[in-house]
């Protein structure tokens, strides 16, 4: 990314909907008009796939499978699978998503549309064949999310043994007598697919590019895991042997555990890191920009034994590093990349990035300080103002005592930003900045405080990934606002 771009951040499940939930539907539409009529290039949306009951995007059943939630009803019936007058709201006016109630709503759509797609197959059967034999995956996770709905969404490794290692020996069990059911989960990635396809094209259309991320762990109760074992470091009865997270350092003064396993690193490179360029490639026909979070792991990851609860207790390990990380960036030439590289990277990880021209990633209300911010911002990162884990703007100009806020305004007034709302000097301040891709969550466009917050990390926060805008009324108008400092600041 040569050029100065400007970007919004701006989960899709807080897009302002119908249906409860921002979706794949005429509102998201709407969304990247006024994205792209206040001159951004960029949205930042976060991972879609099929999440577990934590509800986090960075949690997920698998690594290709889209979540249905997603899916809009009302297209439905644009398709011939519904009929329009049969569709009504679901919390349309709500500034959260209750999952479950969304779930359960669009379920019953979704069986409707299943009986009708199945009664006219032959005016879908091209295009969903054509699905069908692209998405390699399709056939595993298919199997995978039936089998977790008989056993009540538990996970793999507490289903019956037959179930439980049917990726090693798929002899045991009869899957004739549920053919309908693995018909209607692919029914819901051909549907999930072909609308993200549409807001795809709808974006590029308005020379907005979308942007998402690409985790370096999955997670261990997923299809991925599931289905290919031999590529992660496991015990012969499934359960992990070890498994990532990070030490307690300034950015994460506690450290953390986290539930996913660490990958056989020999065992992959014997298969041509096939699994991750897998994954890459997919990705890559979908997003044009790919952020891979926690990439430091590139270098070096933090090593746990089995579902460890302390992090201390672990230990550094060598990361793949350019030979996988070259594999990866070969084979979606047409990608640009951009590395979360937060915390305490080494000197090592910063080296991958210019060997890949791979843009590094700051966040701004990490160090908000005069002293700090007196420290000029890179030109080859993304600069943030705060992310989705972050405190918004206001949340945390708002903690401070006010020696500190008279401190931060001193500074930012001798730079010539004079606004009297903080969040509207700090976003002027970064888009100003040398950074060539800044990325402004809608929060601090909006001045909006921490009810508006999208997660608190390492937290079980009810509230995490729930929030949502109501309508379109108000944060059109702050977001046009920074068509100005946008054009001002040569992005």
């Amino acid at each position: 990314m040569t050029t100065r771009r400007a970007g919004l951040l701006l989960p899709m499940f807080s897009v302002p909907a119908n249906q409860g939930i921002g979706d794949f539907g005429q509102k998201t539409i709407r969304m990247i008009d006024e994205i792209a009529d206040a001159g951004y290039t960029i949205w930042q949306i976060l991972p879609l796939y099929a999440t577990g009951v934590s509800h986090s995007p960075y949690k997920t059943l698998s690594s290709f499978a889209g979540d249905p939630i997603y899916i809009n009803i009302d297209r439905l019936s644009e398709m011939g699978l519904l009929t329009q007058s049969s569709i009504v709201n679901c919390n349309k006016f709500k500034d959260y998503v209750n999952y479950d109630e969304v779930r359960a709503f669009k379920e019953s759509y979704f069986r409707k549309a299943f009986r009708t797609f199945r009664k006219n197959f032959e005016t879908y059967k091209v295009e969903f064949d054509q699905f069908v034999k692209e998405a390699f995956w399709l056939k595993d996770w298919c199997v995978y999310a039936l089998f977790k709905s008989l056993y009540g969404n538990v996970a793999w490794i507490d289903w019956e043994e037959e179930y439980r290692d049917y990726p090693l020996d798929p002899s045991n069990v009869d899957l004739k007598e549920h053919e309908n059911e693995l018909f209607y989960h692919a029914f819901l990635q051909f549907v999930f697919y072909r609308q993200l396809g549409e807001i795809v094209a709808y974006a590029r259309q308005r020379g907005v590019e979308l942007m998402n991320d690409m985790p370096f762990y999955v997670d261990y109760d997923s299809a991925d895991v599931w289905m290919a074992r031999s590529q992660f470091l496991l015990h012969p009865d499934g359960r992990p042997a070890f498994v990532g997270g990070c030490p307690p350092d300034d950015h994460v003064p506690s450290g953390q555990c986290w539930d996913m396993p660490l990958y056989d690193f020999d065992a992959q490179s014997k298969t041509g890191y096939a699994l991750w360029l897998d994954r890459a490639r997919w990705m890559a026909r979908w997003f044009q920009i790919i952020r891979i979070d926690h990439f430091r792991a590139f270098d070096r990851y933090w090593r746990l034994p089995g579902f460890a609860k302390d992090p201390r207790h672990g230990k550094w390990m060598p990361g793949p590093g350019a030979g996988l990380l070259g594999a990866i960036v070969e084979s979606c030439p047409d990608v640009k990349w951009v590395a979360e590289d937060l915390g305490e990277p080494r000197p090592e990880v910063e080296e991958l990035e210019t060997m890949f021209s791979i843009l590094g990633t700051e966040i701004l209300v990490d160090r908000l300080e005069a002293k700090s911010l007196k420290k000029p911002v890179k030109k080859n990162v993304v600069l943030y103002t705060g992310t989705y884990d972050s405190p918004t703007a206001e949340e945390e100009y708002g903690a401070f005592e006010g020696n500190k806020r008279i401190s931060l305004r001193r500074f930012f007034k001798k730079r010539g930003y004079t606004t009297r709302s903080f969040h509207d000097m700090l976003c002027q301040y970064a888009l100003d900045s040398e950074a060539d891709v800044v990325i402004l969550p809608i929060q601090d466009v909006c001045g909006y405080k921490g009810q508006s917050r999208i997660n608190i990390a390492m937290t079980l926060d009810e509230k995490n990934w729930t929030w949502k805008l109501k309508d379109f009324k108000t944060f059109p108008a702050e977001l046009m606002k920074t068509k100005a400092w946008i054009e001002k600041s040569g992005r």
